[in-house]
């Protein structure tokens, strides 16, 4: 569960590389690209996994819509409590793993304000 949670914060920033369309991306799908992640976030690893970025670089690709980012955004917000996510390190993973982010990377991030 706590991988999901943190899956989910990891996915909003790539979600922002996406234009509106269509279907959301579902939490399932968001906890098994950013499971690796939690490590890092929560301050237990030293940097993100290859893992880490590669999932999160294959959920990027699958973003399509505003919706999806939005979907992504609430699936990491609802986990990153009960995961112990920390935003210094929540913040380092799209430079780390190379993935360009529209909007500060955080766990207080208001989902509905994304575009």
């Amino acid at each position: 569960m706590k991988n999901a949670c943190f899956s989910v914060l990891i996915l909003l920033s790539v979600f922002c590389l996406a234009k509106v369309s269509e279907a959301a991306v579902p939490c399932s799908t968001v906890d098994a690209k950013a499971a690796a992640c939690v490590g890092f976030a929560t301050g237990k690893a030293p940097k993100p996994s290859p893992t880490c970025c590669t999932g999160l670089q294959q959920l990027a690709q699958t973003v399509k819509t505003v919706d999806d980012k939005k979907a992504i955004c609430r699936c990491l917000k609802a986990a990153s409590t009960s995961l112990g996510i920390k935003d210094q390190f929540l913040s380092k993973i799209p430079g780390a793993c190379n993935i360009k982010v529209g909007f500060p990377v955080s766990t207080s991030i208001n989902c509905e304000t994304i575009h």
